[in-house]
């Protein structure tokens, strides 16, 4: 898998926006990603991630932004949102897959669109197949009768078909999607946690260097960082014990 962006992003869950700068320039400094989702965007909105982004200019390497905010709707709201969320120049944006191929394929003509008229880089678009917070009893409660699995490799298949970068998943379908879909078809994963570490509201969870060693291409970890007493030195052992 060939991918030049950071192993891990480095999931800033809060609506404050001097700690999320803070943690931004942590994680810049440290080499790590940073993932900002709807907390924080519901409360800052779009000029909040610019002054986030806009904060790491006296940094040595900016750090890339997921904006993960999950869009689900009918294929031209959506197309809209994604076109609205290209202008803050993120590396990866993500829709729901199950919100279907039409919409999947509009949200990536309109990123690409929206990147051609401004003259940026057009983001990546992942699709989320199934949150980890939820297990197969979860998903038979809300109509998926065939289990996480299937349901991740029918959705990741879908999300391949539309055209887009990858998805987001659980650590435990990660070797059943790289088998379905390939080298380069990029592997989110969320639900991360170093050993000994709380799990949390995640149900499906493993540590960084499993998770990679099984195929992931990135990693998203919140607590066991942005909760450590110096979020930097947490982000640098994390990486530090990762596979090379």
């Amino acid at each position: 898998m060939n991918d030049t962006l950071p192993s891990v992003f480095c999931a800033i869950d809060t609506i404050d926006t001097a700690r999320a700068v803070k943690l931004a320039n942590d994680m810049a400094r440290a080499g790590c990603g940073l993932k900002l989702g709807l907390e924080f965007f519901n409360a800052q909105g779009p000029h909040g991630i610019h002054e986030v982004m806009e904060s790491q200019n006296g940094t040595a390497a900016r750090t890339p932004l997921f904006l993960d905010l999950k869009f689900h709707d009918i294929p031209n709201t959506v197309a809209g949102a994604v076109r609205a969320a290209t202008v803050l120049q993120p590396a990866y944006l993500n829709v729901h897959a199950s919100g279907g191929r039409e919409m999947m394929k509009q949200a990536l003509a309109a990123a690409h669109d929206s990147a051609a008229a401004l003259n940026i880089t057009a983001p990546r678009l992942l699709a989320v197949t199934i949150l980890t917070s939820l297990d197969d009893a979860a998903l038979a409660e809300t109509g998926f009768a065939r289990g996480s699995r299937d349901t991740v490799l029918r959705l990741a298949n879908l999300t391949q078909e539309a055209g887009l970068a990858g998805i987001v998943c659980s650590a435990h379908e990660i070797e059943a999607v790289r088998g379905e879909c390939g080298p380069d078809f990029i592997l989110m994963v969320p639900g991360i946690r170093p050993a000994g570490s709380d799990a949390g509201d995640q149900k499906r969870v493993m540590t960084p260097a499993e998770a990679l060693a099984r195929g992931a291409t990135h990693l998203v970890i919140g607590r066991p960082i942005t909760g450590a007493d110096d979020p930097e030195a947490a982000a640098r052992a994390i990486l530090a014990d990762l596979p090379r």
